[in-house]
C-alpha cells in the first residue's frame, strides 16, 4: 500500500468543477476574473469562487486558485485586495508563477498555501529548496523534469516540500508554457493568460515572388509543423507515486465538462489501483481514448518525446450526448442533450463507480410525452431509459468515432 496522493483536476466554470468534483477529484485548480493563464475561459468571479469553494468543502475536496501570470507594474496595486479576498473566500492555496506575486501572499494571505507554478519552469532540487525557503509548501514541476530527476528532488528536499506533476492533457510546444510565438503572430500573450495557440494551426509555404499563392509542404495538405502530442501517464502511476510525486495534474481548464468527468474519472480509479499495489485494469486506459485528444506520449518522463511529423489532429472513440438530471430506480431518467442521438443508437452510461454501461437507446420521449425520431436541440430535456439507476451528473455517450479536426 503507497502513501496517499492526490488527484487534481481542472475547472474552467461550474459545471466543469461538479464534473470534477462528481467524478473523484481530491482538489480541483480553478480561476478568478484575473492574474489566471486562460484568461479566455469563463472562469469565477466573486460570488462563483464562494460558492465554489463551498461546494468543493462540504464534499471534502480543495480548491487552488490560479495567480501565475506575470503580473505589470499597475497590475500589482490590484493583488492585495485580491489576495485578501481568496483567503477571506476559504481558498485553500494559490498557484503562483511569480517571486514578488509569492511575496504579497505571504503578507496578504498567510493563512492560504503557496503553490508554485509550472510557469516558474522548476527542474532541480536546488531551485525547490529555495522556494520552500521563500514559503512555497508546493512545487508544481515542470513538464520537462525527467522521472529519474524526480527522484533525486525529492530525495534533495524537506520532506514537507509537495512535489507536483501533470499527469494528463496539452503539452506546450515551448518549454513550460514559456512562449512568445502567439504574442508575435496575433498580438495575444500566451505569459497573461492569452494564447492563440499557434502551434496547433495548420501551416503552408509562401513563394516571395507569389504573395497570395499557398503551397502543400507535405503531399496530403499543409503541416502542423510545430504540434505536439497529448500527455498521458496513467499507465505509470506507480512509477510517479514511487518517485515522489504527492500530487497528479490533470491538464485543461479550458477543455470540456465531459474531458473533466472522464479524464477524472479514469486516473481516480487507476490511482486507487495503484495505491493499492493492484495491476492496472486497461478499461481505464481506453477511457483516455474516448475523449477530444491528440496522439498520447509519455512526453519527457522517460526520455525525449521526440519529433512527430503526423497531423496530431484530434480524434475521439465518443461524443458525449447527454447528462443526467435525475433518474428512478426502473432507470428512466430525465436527461440534458449535448449532442444528438436516436433510438438503435450505441451508448454508454459513465458512473462514478465501476465501469461504463454499455446499451442501445430505445424509446426516446420529450417532456410532454412524445416520441422523437432524434434529440435535435442542445440543452433540451428528454427523458429514455437507461441500463442502470444512474445519480445526477451521470454521462451517456454515444459511440461513435468523431474526427474534430486541429483545434
Amino acid at each position: 500500500m503507497r502513501d496517499k496522493a492526490e488527484l487534481l483536476s481542472p475547472a474552467g466554470d461550474r459545471e466543469r468543477l461538479q464534473m470534477a468534483i462528481h467524478y473523484g477529484a481530491d482538489a480541483v485548480y480553478l480561476a478568478g476574473r484575473q492574474f489566471g493563464m486562460r484568461s479566455s475561459v469563463v472562469n469565477f468571479g466573486d460570488e462563483d469562487m464562494r460558492w465554489a469553494v463551498s461546494y468543493a468543502h462540504a464534499r471534502g475536496v480543495k480548491i487552488y486558485v490560479t495567480c501565475n501570470t506575470l503580473p505589470r507594474e499597475e497590475e500589482l496595486k490590484l493583488l492585495p485586495e485580491y489576495l485578501e479576498f481568496l483567503q477571506d473566500a476559504g481558498v485553500d492555496a494559490l498557484i503562483i508563477a511569480d517571486l514578488g506575486v509569492l511575496e504579497l501572499a505571504k503578507h496578504h494571505a498567510p493563512k492560504v498555501g503557496k503553490h508554485v507554478s509550472t510557469q516558474f519552469g522548476v527542474i532541480n532540487s536546488a531551485t525547490a529548496r529555495a522556494l520552500y525557503d521563500l514559503g512555497a509548501d508546493t512545487v508544481v514541476l515542470a513538464r520537462e523534469t525527467p522521472l529519474e530527476d524526480i527522484r533525486k528532488i525529492r530525495a534533495n528536499t524537506p520532506k514537507e516540500l509537495r512535489l507536483e506533476a501533470f499527469v494528463h492533457g496539452a503539452m506546450c510546444v515551448s518549454f513550460s508554457g514559456r512562449c512568445l510565438l502567439s504574442n508575435y503572430l496575433t498580438g495575444r500573450d500566451a505569459n497573461r493568460g492569452q494564447c492563440a495557440q499557434p502551434c496547433r494551426w495548420k501551416y503552408h509555404l509562401v513563394e516571395e515572388t507569389r504573395p497570395g499563392q499557398y503551397f502543400e509542404i507535405s503531399e496530403d495538405g499543409g503541416t502542423f509543423i510545430m504540434n505536439s502530442r497529448d500527455m498521458r501517464m496513467i499507465e505509470h502511476l506507480p512509477e510517479l507515486l514511487d518517485a515522489g510525486v504527492t500530487s497528479l495534474k490533470i491538464e485543461g481548464r479550458m477543455k470540456s465538462a465531459y474531458y473533466t468527468a472522464v479524464v477524472t474519472n479514469a486516473y481516480r480509479h487507476a490511482l486507487d489501483e495503484a495505491m493499492a499495489g493492484k495491476p492496472l485494469d486497461p478499461l481505464w486506459v481506453a477511457e483516455t481514448e474516448k475523449i477530444s485528444h491528440r496522439p498520447y506520449t509519455t512526453g519527457f518522463y522517460f526520455d525525449q518525446p521526440g519529433e512527430s511529423y503526423g497531423k496530431e489532429t484530434y480524434s475521439s472513440d465518443a461524443s458525449v450526448a447527454a447528462v443526467v438530471e435525475n433518474c428512478g430506480g426502473d432507470g428512466w431518467a430525465t436527461l440534458t442533450m449535448r449532442n444528438k442521438i436516436a433510438p438503435g443508437d450505441a451508448l454508454e452510461l459513465l458512473l462514478p463507480e465501476g465501469a461504463p454501461i454499455p446499451f442501445t437507446a430505445g424509446e426516446i420521449f420529450n417532456e410532454e410525452g412524445l416520441p422523437l425520431a432524434e434529440t435535435k436541440l442542445v440543452m433540451m430535456r428528454y427523458r429514455m431509459r437507461l441500463p442502470a439507476e444512474a445519480p445526477s451528473l451521470a454521462i451517456v455517450r454515444k459511440l461513435i468515432r468523431v474526427e474534430e479536426g486541429n483545434k
